[in-house]
């Protein structure tokens, strides 16, 4: 039952996204858009795994000296990590994969899922960049739009996850041009550094006038 619950959580945060959108688009007011660039390239990330992190020592778990932070043996330690240390999580700490999809009403509906693989505990709050790749690493389709949901801030632990919710038409029913993309690159909120997905789940839209695909916020949990 907790199961299915949950899952009905995540198709109704879906649909009202993609009713939001719908609002808006007939209104005439443009989404924003969050996605990777055009042409990325399509060997420098691993698949579902944190790539190496290859960039200054400030993008590096915060050090025992730094203000604010306590330099006592980690064995003697409260539990509690204060809200000024942890800081948000960088791509070198997460581990990304995509949950299984919950289908409705024509629309295909995946949780992107960032889980904390490091020691500490960080924050992650927005939307991922989000692109769907050939085997060249060149995106498929265009950049995905933002619901109008509003943000909240998400406090991962170690070993723990939160989701966005990505979906799309389903290119069959809407009659969009389709492709079949080799990976997802996901970008975590306020990140340059991507993380590569395989992508299993069969074709998405690429081209057409039900080839948008959307995202909401990250919450919470895998969406599962």
């Amino acid at each position: 039952m907790a199961k299915t619950s949950q899952s009905a959580r995540r198709a109704t945060r879906l649909a009202g996204a993609v009713a939001v959108l719908g609002l808006m688009t007939a209104c005439g007011s443009g989404d924003d858009t969050a996605g990777a660039p055009r042409t990325v390239s399509g060997t420098t990330t691993t698949t579902s795994a944190a790539p190496a992190d290859t960039g200054p020592t400030a993008r590096t778990a915060t050090p025992s000296t730094e203000p604010g932070v306590s330099t006592q043996p980690a064995s003697t330690r409260t539990a509690a990590t204060p809200a000024a240390a942890r800081g948000r999580c960088h791509t070198s700490e997460l581990r990304a994969s995509v949950g299984r999809n919950d289908p409705g009403a024509g629309q295909e509906n995946f949780p992107i899922v960032l889980t904390n693989a490091s020691s500490r505990t960080c924050t992650v709050r927005g939307y991922p960049g989000a692109a769907f790749l050939d085997a060249s690493g060149k995106q498929l389709g265009p950049d995905p739009k933002r619901s109008s949901a509003t943000p909240e801030t998400v406090t991962l632990a170690p070993g723990k996850s939160a989701w966005a919710g990505l979906s799309f038409a389903n290119p069959e029913v809407s009659g969009a041009r389709a492709a079949t993309p080799a990976a997802l690159l996901v970008t975590p909120p306020d990140e340059r550094d991507p993380l590569k997905v395989a992508w299993r789940a069969g074709k998405v839209p690429v081209s057409g006038n039900e080839s948008s695909v959307r995202l909401i916020p990250f919450s919470p949990g895998t969406g599962a």
